[in-house]
């Protein structure tokens, strides 16, 4: 696949990292990981430049979490209940904890925004408790694309780094990517079967 994604990244050149990276943040097809780092090893081949494929990249991660925030924002606290009063388990959470989660966001969010932009199984996630808690849209915007900047700078240089060395680096990278989807899973699926209801 990695092999496949390449390809689709050094013909769609820009554009197509900045589509393939907000999609990643609404319908996650391919993990930005995936993306960006074999947009390092573009650049590392000479197909592709650094800087704008940074600049492109961060525009279609804070654009793509910037659906997510206002679909958050404009459907509201109540209308939500009755999905994760129905839907908690699949969804390991309870209205107590969107609850305590709002309350946090709404006294430190663009922190969590920021600092969750390095966490791969909560980055995208964030922008839904963010957006329930109307958080200000400036404020979201400038926290998520600082992050997301950063986190993609890593991710270029990673990637330079694995075209410079491996001569089949496409595959190392697609091997590590399935090995963080594989953990994400396992993970998701603990906390499925141990999550438990808090007695009202």
């Amino acid at each position: 696949m990695s092999e496949w994604v390449y390809e689709v990244i050094r013909q769609g050149g820009y554009m197509g990292i900045m589509l393939l990276m907000a999609l990643e943040n609404i319908i996650p097809p391919i993990p930005s990981e995936l993306i960006m780092g074999l947009g390092g090893i573009a650049v590392a081949r000479g197909d592709m430049q650094f800087w704008p494929l940074l600049g492109w990249g961060t525009l279609g991660a804070t654009l793509g979490n910037y659906v997510l925030f206002l679909i958050a924002d404009r459907l509201g606290y109540e209308r939500l209940r009755p999905v994760i009063e129905r839907w908690g388990r699949w969804l390991t959470l309870e209205w107590h904890d969107v609850e305590k989660a709002g309350h946090f966001l709404r006294r430190h969010g663009h922190w969590v925004v920021f600092l969750m932009r390095f966490m791969p199984m909560f980055r995208t996630v964030i922008s839904i408790p963010a957006g329930l808690a109307h958080m200000s849209h400036m404020r979201f915007l400038l926290f998520t694309a600082a992050g997301a900047a950063i986190w993609n700078v890593l991710l270029i240089l990673g990637g330079q780094w694995l075209g410079h060395t491996l001569s089949q680096a496409e595959q190392w990278l697609g091997y590590a990517t399935l090995a963080v989807a594989a953990i994400t899973v396992v993970f998701y699926v603990w906390r499925v079967v141990n999550w438990k209801r808090r007695p009202r």
